[in-house]
């Protein structure tokens, strides 16, 4: 089992150039007594805390929910609720559980992890880690999970790592097909009361199986407002602040604000199903309209690297292995084609930048209309394809890790978060080929020749790569910072 998990670390991780920040240092010992952490989060829950959307990230970095296994800093699966895990034959693997429970003191066991991985996959609409994978769950035994999947998934364990495929207790799943969340997930901290999309408590799950929090536990804001988290942060009414914009690092002092590389890339979709950007050469010309250069200078202030592909910086291994974008076409002349480019101020610097392509579009012959709104209030629209345009900032490996699931989830005919509307059957054929690599080397290289066929759509133009800066104040000990944006407080998180 060693010698196989050493075997998928290094078939499985791909090397970034950041690693997992823990924000100071310090015993259990020097932690005040009954001090909460106070937490100012950028985005309020979307989709009412299902575990199956863009909020289940918003439970990992609350220390609220687990999966199977989890992502160490390298990139590779690492053990979570299962302790371990081995493969047998080409599509089962068998997961061997830890001893843990569930926050309504209810076990977790192999029926109960098979029973929550099942609700997931038939989840609507699918979970993004999910996309494109049939997998079934079945209890072997007192201590294992047998899953199988339809085809070969050479990267199951980190598959299972996402932040949507969480592993909650029976009470959690009613008759709606809602999830509750309160009190029935397995982390370090438990959610105890919602205040819709204002605030939230949590309180510490003293019999975590890891052992009990230094936090006793966390009052969390919903500020979507940058320079109000910012502020928040600054005036002590907060302790932590996700998001710091980049137009506000400059009031934090400089021991207060930490800038980490993320996998994060900023990028202009284009709606490539309706509209005007169904045709590809007004895309193409769309594309030649906008100068990244000029955003990650101006907009960012140095806190973002020019555009360069779906994957930035941050995935070492990915200029090396890049390719040109194939079958692009012709730019043609815009004529004054009316456009509705849409963007969310969650992000602060978002807007900005939709305002400066917004300028640079019309300089190109577009009529651009720009819309902006906090980003719960327009994800189903996006999602749905009512926007032409639309500025996305989307964490690649969040997923699940792995570098050909973004693909799969955000530029195929099936993708469950295809902003693009993008359904080209020589991306398919790439994207597919990819999932079905299972050496290191040729799974970057198909997940290369895959992103070379969707920028050919020019239905996706990325503009910058992100560093996320995150305000910790100067009596936090113990903040998690990591490139995937998957975690914040965690068991040695404490003020």
């Amino acid at each position: 089992m060693r010698r196989l998990r050493l075997l998928l670390a290094l078939l499985l991780a791909p090397v970034l150039t950041g690693c997992f920040a823990s924000s100071g240092s310090g015993s259990a010992d020097d932690a005040s007594a009954g001090s909460r952490l106070r937490v100012g989060l950028a985005f309020p829950p979307a989709e009412n805390l299902s575990p199956y959307g863009a909020d289940a990230t918003i439970l990992t970095r609350l220390g609220v929910t687990e999966g199977l296994t989890s992502l160490d800093a390298n990139g590779a699966a690492a053990p979570a609720l299962a302790a371990s895990w081995r493969r047998k034959g080409e599509r089962t693997w068998v997961f061997s559980l830890r001893e843990a429970t569930f926050q309504d003191g209810t076990a977790v066991t192999p029926a109960a992890v098979a029973a929550s991985l099942t609700h997931a996959t038939e989840a609507k609409p699918a979970p993004a880690a999910l996309a494109g994978v049939g997998l079934t769950a079945k209890a072997a035994g007192d201590t294992d999970v047998r899953i199988t999947t339809d085809d070969p998934d050479p990267v199951l364990p980190l598959r299972l790592s996402s932040p949507s495929l969480a592993v909650l207790a029976a009470k959690a799943y009613g008759a709606d097909d809602r999830v509750d969340l309160v009190g029935t997930a397995t982390g370090p901290f438990e959610l105890t009361k919602v205040l819709g999309s204002t605030a939230a408590t949590l309180d510490r799950y003293d019999d975590y199986w890891g052992g009990r929090a230094q936090a006793p536990g966390i009052d969390v804001k919903f500020i979507p407002d940058g320079t109000a988290r910012t502020s928040a942060l600054r005036t002590g009414q907060i302790d932590l602040a996700e998001a710091v914009p980049v137009a506000q690092a400059a009031s934090l002092d400089k021991g207060v604000r930490e800038a980490t590389a993320t996998t994060r890339t900023t990028s202009l979709l284009l709606n490539s199903r309706s509209g005007p950007f169904k045709d590809a050469a007004l895309r193409a010309a769309a594309r030649q309209a906008v100068d990244t250069s000029v955003l990650a200078e101006d907009v960012y202030e140095g806190y973002a690297d020019a555009g360069a592909g779906i994957y930035g910086p941050a995935v070492t291994w990915a200029e090396g292995k890049r390719q040109q974008p194939v079958g692009r076409a012709e730019a043609a002349e815009p004529d004054d084609r009316k456009i509705t480019l849409a963007t969310y101020d969650n992000r602060p610097e978002l807007p900005e930048v939709a305002q400066v392509l917004k300028q640079q579009l019309e300089k190109a012959g577009f009529d651009v209309t720009l819309e902006v709104r906090e980003y719960s209030r327009l994800e189903s629209d996006a999602l749905a394809g009512k926007f032409d345009a639309f500025v996305l900032a989307r964490n690649t490996l969040v997923d699940t890790g792995d570098p050909v699931s973004v693909l799969a989830s955000d530029y195929t005919c099936d993708g469950g978060y295809n902003i693009a509307q993008l359904c080209d059957k020589d991306v398919d054929r790439a994207v597919a080929k990819a999932e079905d690599a299972v050496d290191t080397a040729e799974r970057q290289d198909a997940a290369m020749a895959a992103e070379a066929e969707i920028l050919g759509t020019d239905a996706v133009v990325p503009l910058v790569h992100q560093r996320i800066i995150t305000g910790v104040g100067t009596s936090v000990r113990g903040a998690l910072l990591d490139p995937y944006e998957r975690t914040l407080v965690g068991m040695g998180t404490r003020r």
